[in-house]
C-alpha cells in the first residue's frame, strides 16, 4: 500500500520542475557591426587622443592608451559575430593581436620596466597599424582611424575669436579722421569772398579819380 504512495509523490516532484531556456541573440548584419563598431572606436579615438595631451594623470599616457584600446577590443568582440562572416575572422584576430600587445604596455608601464616598456609599446604601435589596415579592409571608417588630436580644433576657435576685434577698430577710426576735413573748407570759400572785396575797392578807387578831373 506504500508503493503507491511514494510513487506519486515521486511523480508530484517532478512535475513541478520547469525547463530552462535559453535567450538567444540575433546575429547583427555587417552593416550593423560596421555602425556600431564604428560608434564605439570614434569614442576611443577621442579618449586616447585626450590621454596623450593630458599631464595631469598619475598613469603614463601609454599605459591609459593601453586601458582604452583593450577596453575597445573587448566591446568590438561582444558585438559577435555578423551574419555574413566573409573577412570577420581577419578583423577579430588583429583585434585580438591589438589587445594582447596592449596588455604588454600596460604590464610594462606598471612594473616601472623602462626597457621593457620601449619594446612593447613599439610592438604595439606595429600591432595598432595592423588593426587599422583590417579595420579598412573590412568596411570600418572610424576604426580605421588613429586617436583624434584636441588641440588642433580648440586653437581653431581661438584664431577664429581674435579676428573679430580686428575687424571692428578701424571702421571706428575713419569717422573722425572725416570731421576733421570738415570745417577747412569754410576758410577757403571765405578767402575767395574776399577778394571780391578787394577787387570792389579797386573799382572805387577809380570813381574818386574820376571826380577829380571834373
Amino acid at each position: 500500500m506504500l508503493a503507491p504512495l511514494v510513487a506519486g509523490c515521486g511523480g508530484g516532484d517532478s512535475t513541478e520542475s520547469t525547463p530552462t531556456t535559453t535567450a538567444t541573440t540575433a546575429a547583427l548584419t555587417k552593416a550593423q557591426l560596421i555602425e556600431q563598431g564604428d560608434a564605439i572606436c570614434a569614442e576611443v579615438n577621442a579618449a586616447v587622443g585626450s590621454a596623450e595631451g593630458s599631464t595631469e594623470s598619475a598613469t603614463s599616457p601609454a599605459a591609459q592608451a593601453a586601458g582604452l584600446y583593450g577596453g575597445m577590443v573587448a566591446s568590438l568582440k561582444n558585438l559577435g559575430a555578423p551574419q555574413e562572416s566573409e573577412g570577420y575572422p581577419e578583423f577579430i584576430a588583429a583585434a585580438e593581436a591589438l589587445a594582447t600587445a596592449e596588455d604588454e604596455v600596460k604590464l610594462a608601464s606598471e612594473r616601472g620596466d623602462a626597457a621593457g616598456l620601449e619594446t612593447a609599446e613599439a610592438n604595439a604601435s606595429s600591432a595598432l597599424v595592423s588593426f587599422q589596415a583590417a579595420a579598412d579592409e573590412y568596411g570600418f571608417e572610424k576604426c580605421g582611424e588613429g586617436p583624434t588630436p584636441l588641440s588642433s580644433a580648440s586653437g581653431e576657435s581661438e584664431s577664429g575669436g581674435a579676428e573679430v576685434p580686428e575687424t571692428v577698430e578701424p571702421e571706428a577710426e575713419e569717422a573722425p579722421e572725416a570731421v576733421e576735413e570738415a570745417p577747412g573748407v569754410a576758410p577757403e570759400t571765405g578767402g575767395g569772398t574776399g577778394g571780391g572785396g578787394a577787387a570792389g575797392g579797386g573799382t572805387g578807387g577809380g570813381s574818386s579819380g574820376g571826380v577829380g578831373p571834373g
